[in-house]
């Protein structure tokens, strides 16, 4: 049992389980009875996405210092009891069941999920390595 993390709208794969989207908002141009079929996500789950002023940062960031500050206040944010739990759930789950977690952008690591990545595997979670990924 794992997690995954993946692309959103990538192909699935075989055991990957649930699709969570770990995004602020749907696909654009994609009507929600679609998200599922076309391999966006089975669920959005928001509530473990950057806040908006924090994802904006992210946007902009161009340096490795500014992608060390934006991971800094993600991981800020998910230090927050009402995130803490969510993030303990989700590692629980890990040792009971595969699922996959994942955001739109092409580079994991110019993204929130490395940083999700990370900290899942900080708790305890189960969590498929790199290299397994999908694109």
């Amino acid at each position: 049992m794992s997690i995954r993390i993946v692309r959103l709208g990538s192909d699935r794969v075989e055991g990957e389980g649930l699709r969570i989207g770990i995004v602020n908002r749907p696909p654009r141009g994609v009507p929600k009875a679609d998200f599922s079929s076309k391999n966006w996500y089975d669920v959005r789950f928001p509530n473990l996405a950057p806040s908006l002023e924090t994802m904006k940062f992210g946007k902009s960031a161009k340096t490795e210092k500014d992608w060390v500050a934006f991971k800094r206040k993600y991981r800020a944010e998910l230090a927050k009891p009402e995130k803490s739990h969510l993030l303990e759930l989700l590692v629980a789950l890990s040792h009971q069941t595969n699922f996959s977690v994942g955001c739109y952008c092409e580079n994991e690591e110019h993204c929130h999920i490395s940083a999700l990545r990370k900290l899942f595997i900080e708790k305890g979670a189960d969590v498929e390595q790199e290299d397994q990924q999908i694109g």
